[in-house]
Parts: C-alpha cells; sequence; structure tokens
C-alpha cells in the first residue's frame, strides 16, 4: 500500500494534524453509511434515552455509556430544538463505541491495508483498535464539542493514542467541521479522565490554563478525507446550526504495549479483548 511521504509524516509529527484528502472512496462512504441507516432501523429506543453532551456531561455518570465499550449504543443530542417526531440520524449525536469489532461492514470498513499502513506510517508498532463512533452532526441541533485532547478520556502510558477522523460528508466551517492547535500536541496533558472511587468519573485538572484558542485553524474536509490527529493535540468542533448534516466515523488506536489503566472509563469485558488490524480475515 502506498505509504506516507516524508513530508508527510514530518508534517504530522510537528503539527499533530496531517489532512489527507480522499483516502476513501465515496462509495466506503456510502457503505457504512447505509449500514448505519441499517441498524437505526434496527434500533430499540430505551426506557430512558442517553444524552451525550461535552458541555454538561451528565452522560460520563450513565451505566449506559460506562459500560459502552464493548457495545454499540446510541446517544441523543442535547437540544432545546429536539423534535421526538424527527427521523433517529436527525436526533442522534452518536453511535459507539465497538462498531468496528461487534458490526462486519464497519471492522471491514476499517481494517484495510491502507489503513493499517497508515497506523505503521504515523509510529505504532502494534496498534490496538480501542474505540469507534459514528457521529450525525445533524443540521441545525448538532452539539458543540468543547475543546479537548484524546488522550486524557483513553489514557495511556506512555501517551499513544491517536485518532482516525473519516467525513463521510463534506465538513465545513458551516457545518461544524473541526478546529485544531497545530504543534500543541508537544504539551503536557492539562486533563485526566478517569472513573471515581465514589462510582461515576471524575476529571483530574493537572493544569488550569487554557488552551490558547485564539491560534484555532479550521479542518474542512471533503467526503472520503482522512485526518488523523495527535492524543495530545487540542481539537474542538462548533455546533451545527447550518441546514445540511456533518456525518463523520472516528477509530481511536493506542500502542499494544503501553499501558491501559484499569480506572480509564472505556471498558471491556474480559471475553472480548482488543483486536488490531491482522484480524480482518476471521470477519
Amino acid at each position: 500500500m502506498p505509504k506516507l511521504s516524508n513530508t508527510q509524516i514530518r508534517t504530522f509529527e510537528n503539527e499533530g494534524v496531517l489532512h489527507i484528502p480522499g483516502f476513501f472512496t465515496d462509495d466506503e462512504c456510502d457503505t457504512i453509511r447505509k449500514r448505519m441507516s441499517e441498524l437505526l432501523n434496527e434500533y430499540q429506543p430505551q426506557e430512558k434515552e442517553t444524552v451525550f453532551s461535552t458541555t454538561e456531561h451528565t452522560h460520563t455518570q450513565d451505566n449506559y455509556f460506562l459500560t459502552s465499550g464493548d457495545k454499540i449504543r446510541f446517544f441523543f443530542e442535547d437540544s432545546e430544538n429536539m423534535d421526538t417526531s424527527r427521523p433517529l440520524e436527525l436526533s442522534l449525536n452518536k453511535v459507539g463505541h465497538a462498531l468496528h469489532d461487534l458490526d462486519p461492514v464497519f471492522s471491514s470498513f476499517v481494517r484495510q491495508p491502507k489503513l493499517a499502513q497508515i497506523a505503521t506510517d504515523v509510529g505504532f508498532a502494534n496498534p490496538l483498535l480501542l474505540q469507534s463512533m459514528y457521529i450525525f452532526k445533524p443540521p441545525k441541533i448538532g452539539g458543540e464539542v468543547v475543546w479537548h485532547t484524546d488522550h486524557p478520556f483513553l489514557w495511556t502510558d506512555p501517551p499513544s493514542v491517536k485518532g482516525f477522523w473519516v467525513a463521510l460528508e463534506d465538513a465545513t466551517i458551516e457545518n461544524g467541521c473541526l478546529w485544531c492547535l497545530p504543534g500543541l500536541h508537544k504539551e503536557q496533558p492539562r486533563q485526566r479522565f478517569r472513573r471515581s472511587d465514589a462510582g461515576g468519573t471524575e476529571m483530574v485538572i493537572l493544569n488550569p490554563d487554557p488552551f490558547p484558542i485564539e491560534e484555532k485553524i479550521p479542518l474542512e474536509a471533503k467526503k472520503g478525507s482522512l485526518i488523523v490527529l495527535d492524543g495530545l493535540l487540542p481539537h474542538w468542533s462548533g455546533p451545527n446550526m447550518s441546514s445540511r448534516s456533518r456525518h463523520a466515523f472516528t477509530l481511536h488506536l493506542i500502542e499494544q504495549g503501553a499501558q491501559y489503566p484499569r480506572d480509564n472509563w472505556l471498558q471491556r469485558s474480559n471475553d472480548m479483548p482488543l483486536r488490531g488490524f491482522e484480524l480482518q480475515a476471521s470477519n
């Protein structure tokens, strides 16, 4: 498979972000969009729906969220404009967090040689596919994702997490594309999100200084683009107040040799260990 160029690798090392247009074809993107539509048709609503919000964080104390590391679960937007009669894809925030292992279509999408090659090129020796999310960012109500880095939520020692973000539709400033702060991945983590001894979760503040968001740049991306994010790179997306959705798919990888603490929020049962890219043939 084609490898990243030396220039691309240096860009990722220096900036903590790499944008690769046209990495996936329209057909590949449409295949997993179609599969998600099928999953939504099969979905049986819960008695109490779980809302996902990075501004309120109420979901982080919810058992439905905390036991989703080895499940396929559905999380709704938190919006005053929510209309319960709307189709699910216009009401959901995301579906996660083990699509890549539990659904054969999503597993085949991520376990492609070209994606495994990118993982190698950005520094993985033995990557494990930790978490996946299908993100809807629905028109008019798609919520803000506050400034954050991924490492505090998917902590390893040493830091190893990287995010693969795929534009399933064009992502623009108007419909809530990603923004980032290039180069800040070289700083130490400012937070640690973990399970609390008292139950639920807690955010431990390691450095209270705010990110210098005046330096932010947009990551507008055409359908099929792959954006690779270092786990310590600050990124953000604003609310989608446009009339167009911004579907995306994300996959987070960690290094097999790194320590993954037992108090990380995302855990799996013993009978569903993390897998790498090499198991595609078993799907």
